[in-house]
């Protein structure tokens, strides 16, 4: 039976989040041929040193553990006072299609109602068309898709609105 619980990461954390997540986009990386030379940026290249610069300014890790194990992550930066990001969505490979995914989200739009944002942006490889199709399934709305010279694939911007009481 699944008991998620999510919580928000410290210090400590941090090592976990890094594994989860590089472990998380390993197939994402391999089917999108990224590596670290044409996208070091990638998650699937993340570093310690990379979520502790997120984390000292101001972006905010949550895991997702089920039986007391960490089973996926997200993040959350307040861009402005109307936009959050969501970055980083990690869920293990053998613990996806269990809702884990869809929990995390769902922290992120409860955490950018709490800092009054009115909307969640994320992008994603273009691409990727089942990962979009289930943001779309959560309510995200499509919008651009730009291309970056430092990136080998488009990014797709899409976008969710916060509903504030």
């Amino acid at each position: 039976m699944m008991s998620p619980k999510v919580r928000v990461c410290t210090q400590k954390d941090i090592g976990g989040i890094v594994e989860t997540i590089r472990r998380s986009f390993q197939d994402v990386a391999e089917r999108f041929g990224l590596t670290q030379e044409n996208a070091p940026r990638h998650p699937s290249n993340c570093t310690v040193e990379w979520i502790q610069k997120e984390m000292d300014r101001g972006v905010t890790y949550f895991v997702i553990e089920n039986e007391n194990y960490v089973v996926g992550c997200v993040a959350v930066e307040l861009a402005n006072s109307v936009v959050c990001y969501l970055e980083r969505l990690a869920v293990l490979p053998d613990m996806r299609q269990r809702g884990f995914g869809k929990a995390l989200v769902e922290h992120v739009f409860s955490e950018a109602k709490l800092l009054g944002a009115h909307y969640v942006n994320i992008g994603i490889i273009a691409d990727h068309t089942e990962l979009k199709n289930w943001y779309k399934r959560i309510g995200f709305v499509e919008g651009e898709s730009k291309v970056f010279p430092n990136l080998p694939f488009r990014v797709t911007f899409m976008s969710y609105e916060v509903e504030q009481s």
